[in-house]
């Protein structure tokens, strides 16, 4: 029997419903695409609905998506304060933990002053990866003002499928406000919310178990890879096997990355990313007594492809600015003696001339 794609019924709505302020910060490669999907859904589907507030580091990622989508879909704020003054639902999608409790430590301050919100409770969406501790400090910094709640709400998905608004969401916190924000995010940017109860820490555990199974996932590709090409086989066979074998976007996506060398982090996921995840990974698993071998191994092979890749760019051989982390499989033929780099073009002697 199937089930819903999201897990709660949809909120009533008031008879003079006012409209709701949405409010987006940080617009890197995930965020920026979920940020586009959901002010364009939001701009059509809500009834009076304001333009969506957003806020960016670099402001010129914001004046760029403002370009984009008009100034009835979007509009660019000054600061984060006027984020947290004006807006009533706020989403953050931030690159590392600690950027994340900057960001809330300043909307805490802000918070202060104001005291409190007119319109009601004013929710915060915090869908960055982090390690699950940092929720708590969130929820402190947060609560400390009145009519102001947390849910932790990360994402699972290749940026092509955050492009088709097909993502995963994950959700836990305050049932309230998931069911306030589910309807939302399902269909403007994903496809199904896995609700994880109340407890903040779970969504952003849950996403470090899923990160670590695309991280393994990676692993074995690299490894399998690099025998290939040590065995002689064809880097285009072995995708195609791929293809065949395990048909899952994110899948052949990595697959066809490492089969044609294409590391460029611009359309995927940066390696600094990718061993921060590493990291927090493992800091679970020891957490809880679990090891994860495989995780380690990538870890160090995460590792090892961006000091290549470091010693390319400051030799003045390299044209990527940031390496994917699919780059890892560097870190495997490093390993295996090869050429890091040439995968594709070097076919070595049959496996019988090896004696």
């Amino acid at each position: 029997m199937a089930t819903s794609p999201v897990p709660y019924s949809r909120p009533t709505t008031p008879g003079n419903a006012v409209p709701i302020q949405i409010g987006y910060v940080g617009l890197g490669g995930m965020g920026g695409t979920m940020a586009r999907n959901l002010a364009k859904y939001h701009a059509t589907h809500a009834h009076n609905s304001p333009p969506m507030l957003v806020w960016n580091r670099s402001s010129v990622k914001g004046e760029k998506l403002l370009a984009e989508l008009g100034q009835d879909k979007i509009r660019v704020a000054r600061s984060l304060d006027q984020v947290a003054t004006e807006c009533d639902i706020i989403f953050t999608s931030l690159a590392n933990d600690e950027a994340v409790k900057s960001v809330y430590q300043q909307f805490a301050e802000t918070l202060k002053v104001l005291m409190c919100h007119p319109r009601g409770t004013k929710i915060f969406v915090e869908s960055s990866t982090t390690f699950p501790t940092l929720a708590g400090e969130l929820e402190m910094l947060i609560s400390s003002a009145p009519h102001c709640r947390l849910i932790t709400c990360p994402v699972f998905g290749t940026p092509p499928v955050a492009e088709a608004a097909q993502l995963i969401v994950v959700m836990s916190g305050d049932h309230q406000s998931k069911k306030e924000v589910a309807p939302m995010l399902v269909p403007a940017v994903g496809r199904k919310i896995i609700d994880l109860g109340e407890s903040l820490e779970k969504a952003p555990t849950f996403k470090l178990i899923g990160n670590s199974m695309v991280l393994g996932t990676l692993e074995i590709l690299a490894e399998s890879y690099t025998l290939a090409e040590k065995a002689g086989v064809a880097a285009s066979d072995v995708h195609s096997f791929v293809q065949e074998m395990f048909p899952a976007p994110g899948i052949i996506r990595y697959s066809e990355r490492i089969s044609q060398d294409d590391f460029d982090a611009s359309t995927g996921f940066s390696i600094d990313g990718g061993i921060k995840d590493a990291s927090h990974i493992r800091r679970l698993t020891a957490l809880h007594n679990s090891p994860m071998p495989c995780t380690d191994i990538a870890h160090q092979h995460l590792i090892t492809a961006r000091a290549i890749h470091k010693s390319k760019v400051q030799s003045g051989k390299e044209t990527v600015d940031v390496f994917d982390w699919s780059s890892l499989v560097t870190g495997a033929r490093a390993a295996a003696g090869l050429d890091v780099f040439a995968s594709a073009r070097v076919r070595l002697l049959p496996l019988a001339a090896y004696g």
